[in-house]
Order: structure tokens, then C-alpha cells, then sequence
């Protein structure tokens, strides 16, 4: 972790003994030092929650903090794009050339990251598995949508542990209000490791320098997501961030961010 990232936490604590208590934002950017591999969270449609999050995000590289930003939003297959694109410097042109197929993304809360990025020149990387190779998963297992290379750089040639597919499972369940076919929790389980099994390479493949992951709070949960496929990069050089509307899987997190919850209508209400 850079000099000016450690500059900013002396000054953070400077500002605390002079004040009753320091911005959200700048609490959560400071615990960014020292941290190999940073994974920010969010709830998808809760504006606040975006705003928190790129307020740290800025925070902490205008105050030096150089990582590479590893994005869900964008598929593997779309980093030439991605590339391409970049060099125009526009983050409108950047989500055109390089946004999935029928992509479901609100682009409004992500272009600020990416015209960070831009501003900056910090590489973007495209970190989600394809909505195409999901759904092979789901139907067909890892090796229905991967070849053995990559299943084994993403480390899935193996059975994952135990406690990651029980966890998952009962994720696709609740997500699912319960309603789901048991046949299809498994298969949609499975689509959800290969998706965080893949965005963990990402992050260890670009550790050393200094990475973080924009994606969803069930990625970068630290018991059962992304972090739990960091084998080998040290666990106190990883931290994970929730940005939750609640305190549910709190604990799953190394810290937690509380954002005002979006009404938005029961998704279980309408489901038989």
C-alpha cells in the first residue's frame, strides 16, 4: 500500500481528536491501508449505498491509492472492449463498447468508478463470469462451461469446501424465497462459486500490486464468497466491506457499512 494512503490515515487521526467524529467515508478509506485486496459491496438498486462506496473509493485514491478495480459489471470475454474502449476517456464510451448483452446493470451508479479509473489511469478489469457460462453451469456443472485449464487456474478442479456449497445453497433458497424446485438450487448454486471463483483469480492475479472488486454484498462476503478463494494472498491483507440495509449476515463481513434502505415491493409476496 502506497505512502499517501498511510499519509491519509495520520491525517484522519489527526481530525478525529479535533472533532467529535470523521466522515463515514473517510473511516472506511483508511482501513484501506495495507490491504492487498480490498472487496467493496453493494445492494444493486440502493443509490446511497453507491454514493457511500465511491466516496471511500475516491477517498482513498485521491489520496494516492493506485489499485487495479476488478468489476462485476463486465464479463471476462469483454476485457479487448474494455481495453479498447478506455482510451477515448469516456466512461459512456467505455460502458457502450464494453456492457454485457441484455445487461440489467443501472450504469449511472458505476460510471463514476470508471471515470475514476479513467482519471487516473488505473487499470479496469472485467471480473464476472457470462450470464451464457452461468447458465451452462447451472445446467451442466463447471466443466459444462470451462475447460480443465481454466477450471484449474480458477482453482474449481477440485470439489469446493463443504461449508461454501451448503452456504450458497441456502443463499439460492432464501434469494429464491424458498420457492425455487430443490432440482435447481444446486445447479444455481454452483453458477454463483464459479462467479466468485473466477473474480477471486482476478484479485490474486493482480494482488501484488493492489486490487478491489465493485460487485455485489454476496460476492465479497468473507465466509462463503470471493474471499474464501484468496488462497494465498494473507487474510490481514484482504479486507471486505458490506454496504447493508440491514444487519443481517453482518458477520459475514469485515466491516460493515449500514445504508437507509430502498422501499421497494415484497419480492415474495407475488410468488406462489
Amino acid at each position: 500500500m502506497s505512502r499517501a494512503i498511510r499519509s491519509l490515515v495520520l491525517l484522519s487521526a489527526a481530525l478525529l481528536g479535533a472533532c467529535a467524529s470523521a466522515p463515514p467515508s473517510t473511516s472506511v478509506a483508511e482501513q484501506f491501508a495495507g490491504k492487498r485486496v480490498v472487496l467493496l459491496g453493494e445492494v444493486h438498486d440502493n443509490a446511497a449505498g453507491h454514493e457511500a462506496r465511491f466516496a471511500a473509493l475516491k477517498a482513498a485514491v485521491d489520496a494516492g491509492w493506485r489499485p487495479v478495480i476488478a468489476m462485476e459489471q463486465f464479463d471476462r470475454e469483454r476485457q479487448a472492449d474494455l481495453d479498447a474502449a478506455r482510451k477515448g476517456g469516456d466512461a459512456e464510451a467505455v460502458i457502450q463498447a464494453a456492457a454485457p448483452a441484455k445487461s440489467s446493470w443501472n450504469w449511472a451508479f458505476y460510471k463514476p468508478v470508471i471515470a475514476l479509473a479513467l482519471q487516473y489511469d488505473l487499470p479496469l478489469v472485467a471480473a464476472n463470469v457470462s450470464r451464457a457460462d452461468a447458465g451452462k453451469v447451472v445446467r451442466g456443472g463447471y466443466a459444462a462451461a470451462f475447460d480443465p485449464a481454466a477450471l484449474k487456474v480458477a482453482r474449481l478442479d477440485a470439489a469446493p469446501a463443504a461449508d461454501i456449497v451448503a452456504g450458497q445453497q441456502h443463499e439460492v433458497e432464501v434469494g429464491h424465497c424458498g420457492k425455487l424446485p430443490q432440482a435447481m438450487v444446486p445447479g444455481m448454486a454452483q453458477a454463483q462459486i464459479a462467479r466468485d471463483a473466477f473474480m477471486a483469480q482476478v484479485l490474486r492475479d493482480n494482488a501484488q500490486r493492489g486490487v478491489v472488486l465493485i460487485a455485489g454484498n454476496g460476492h465479497v462476503r468473507a465466509d462463503i464468497g470471493v474471499p474464501r478463494w484468496l488462497a494465498g494472498v494473507p487474510a490481514s491483507q484482504v479486507l471486505s466491506v458490506g454496504y447493508l440495509e440491514s444487519d443481517r449476515d453482518a458477520k459475514a463481513f469485515d466491516k460493515v457499512v449500514t445504508i437507509p434502505a430502498e422501499k421497494r415491493p415484497d419480492p415474495c409476496a407475488t410468488l406462489g
